[in-house]
């Protein structure tokens, strides 16, 4: 079973034409897109947008995402311990 349909395939092709041409712009900034990535990321959010088959975009997971407090976290103790230990 395929996991892109006709549209996607038809969307990322454009955007990819639209990229080496040196037209394609990013939706908010408005600057010009020349990634290759990018240029992939637009045509699927377009094709996603037309009704196509898209599968959903991946979000990122609570696991990851608190994994990155907690070493934030033990990086301020052992900033702050450093510290303590200086002033002595």
């Amino acid at each position: 079973m395929a996991k892109y349909g006709k549209k996607a395939s038809d969307k990322v092709e454009k955007a990819m034409h639209e990229r080496k041409e040196g037209t394609l712009k990013s939706g908010r900034s408005g600057k010009k897109v020349t990634s290759k990535k990018q240029a992939i990321a637009i045509g699927l959010s377009e094709a996603r947008q037309a009704g196509g088959k898209v599968p959903t975009k991946k979000s990122s997971s609570k696991k990851a995402s608190a994994k990155k407090t907690s070493a934030k976290k033990s990086s301020r103790k052992k900033s702050s311990a450093k510290k303590s230990l200086a002033k002595r």
